[in-house]
């Protein structure tokens, strides 16, 4: 989704809750979502794209259309048109996607690069913790984030430690 939101996250999302104007989404976690989502922590504010406010302009106009619904993903071509997507339909896109494409993921990894790559671009690690909607750093840092060691050579070149130690030697 490009945010790293949970896909329980993703599933609850309103239309309400885009906020295009200002590039961004609340993440509200709500006990009465039809199709089950859950926000697990969720609260929050996420900053999107411009790119992402446009691909959700033209799945509104041109995929949407006329349905009635609260819910931004929704069935558009099977089952009940119209219902809020299920984490049964998420796994099924993710399974045809896995054939077609050859190669094993879920859904979740998305979260994990996105957090890894942000990090990767010198997000802090605060700031990566709170789009991810973490109630602790330790939660990003210990599972989400998934350091190389040219990461870590990479980190420490950033803070000058690698040059004090080259001078060390």
């Amino acid at each position: 989704f490009g945010t790293g939101m949970r896909v329980g996250q993703a599933l609850g999302l309103r239309h309400a809750d885009c906020v295009t104007q200002e590039r961004r989404i609340e993440i509200v976690a709500r006990e009465d979502n039809a199709n089950g989502a859950r926000g697990k922590h969720g609260a929050g504010c996420v900053p999107v794209s411009g790119e992402l406010v446009r691909c959700y302009s033209d799945y509104m106009h041109l995929e949407y259309g006329e349905l009635e619904s609260d819910y931004v993903f929704v069935n558009l071509w099977g089952g009940q048109v119209g219902r809020a997507m299920s984490y049964a339909n998420v796994n099924e896109i993710v399974c045809r996607t896995r054939a077609r494409v050859g190669f094993h993921f879920t859904a979740h990894m998305f979260r994990h690069t996105y957090a890894t790559m942000a990090r990767r671009g010198g997000v802090p690690i605060e700031i990566v913790s709170k789009l991810l909607t973490h109630g602790s750093i330790q939660t990003t840092s210990q599972i989400y984030l998934h350091s190389s060691p040219e990461d870590l050579r990479a980190e420490l070149e950033r803070a000058g430690v690698m040059a004090k130690i080259d001078q060390t030697l």
